[in-house]
């Protein structure tokens, strides 16, 4: 039975918001027990809260995190989120795809697509952003 969108939702933006704080055992409370997350650019797949909250807190940031909330959609227990991260040094954006049981995060599918210049034989269709 598909869940409320407005609650899944919710939940995707607490889980943001807790990110935001940098207390990623925070976050990791947005994530159900059988939570796993699936970088498919790199192959790998993280099983479990603990291992999100052990990469988050090991990953050799320059300074703390930021993270901005460009968008949120959600229908049914399905929620699309893009956010920009940084840590002053890095920056990256993430289109992640989070699927939410019983009020937890259960999995997500994450896409940190790499930034490029835009190619020069387009430049007379398209604006720089």
């Amino acid at each position: 039975m598909a869940g409320n969108a407005q609650d899944s939702k919710q939940i995707v933006e607490g889980f943001w918001a807790a990110m935001q704080t940098n207390d990623f055992k925070a976050a990791g409370e947005f994530l159900h027990d059988d939570y796993v997350l699936e970088w498919p650019q790199s192959g790998e797949r993280i099983r479990g809260r603990a291992n999100f909250v052990a990469i988050n807190d090991h990953y050799p940031a320059h300074g703390r995190w930021e993270f901005t909330v460009h968008r949120i959609i959600a229908e049914g227990d399905e929620v699309v989120s893009d956010v920009g991260v940084t840590d002053g040094v890095i920056t990256g954006r993430a289109i992640t795809f989070s699927t939410v049981h019983a009020g937890k995060i259960l999995h997500q599918t994450e896409f940190w697509p790499d930034p490029f210049e835009p190619l020069a034989w387009r430049a007379g269709w398209v604006e720089k952003i």
